[in-house]
């Protein structure tokens, strides 16, 4: 890997280190030992790493359906509130594991730390009937929809 780099920046006449043409070999590599993650430890107010969890959102034509998967964490660890403004807001922590004094962490790269997800409801969503299950880590927010009124046909009758 580190020779085909070598000829691409040959090519292009620039001459990097050679810590830097490792890194670079090592992002492209799944299995390097020290491959490095541009999302590891993004602060956050509390003074913690801020974990960024995906999440899916799906509409059917009766509910909004939103996912998001939280391994290892108990629903006591989450919080799914709405605000007045139709926000839907998921939030949690995954905390640190307990040390103990003879531990050797050889890497951690399952994230620790707060997460924060917030949603703008659509007008139809029936925000007092929200529903939310956790079911072997997939948090599962499930919003109805209020069923969209068809406007009322009425025939006039033509006079002449």
């Amino acid at each position: 890997m580190i020779g085909d780099l070598t000829l691409l920046f040959e090519h292009y006449n620039c001459r990097p280190s050679q810590s830097k043409m490792a890194l670079i070999a090592s992002m492209f590599d799944p299995f390097a030992p020290d491959t490095w993650d541009p999302f590891e430890d993004i602060p956050n107010s509390a003074g913690g790493s801020l974990i960024i969890t995906k999440i899916d959102w799906k509409e059917t034509p009766e509910v909004h359906i939103f996912k998001a998967d939280l391994p290892g964490l108990r629903r006591e660890d989450v919080k799914v509130e709405i605000d007045e403004g139709r926000g839907l807001r998921i939030s949690g922590e995954r905390k640190k594991e307990q040390e103990e004094k003879n531990d050797i962490w050889h890497r951690m790269e399952r994230g620790i730390g707060k997460f924060f997800r917030r949603f703008r409801l659509p007008e139809n969503a029936k925000t007092d009937q929200v529903k939310a299950n956790m079911d072997n880590g997939v948090l599962t927010v499930t919003v109805p929809k209020e069923q969209e009124k068809k406007p009322a046909v009425r025939t006039i009758e033509i006079a002449g």
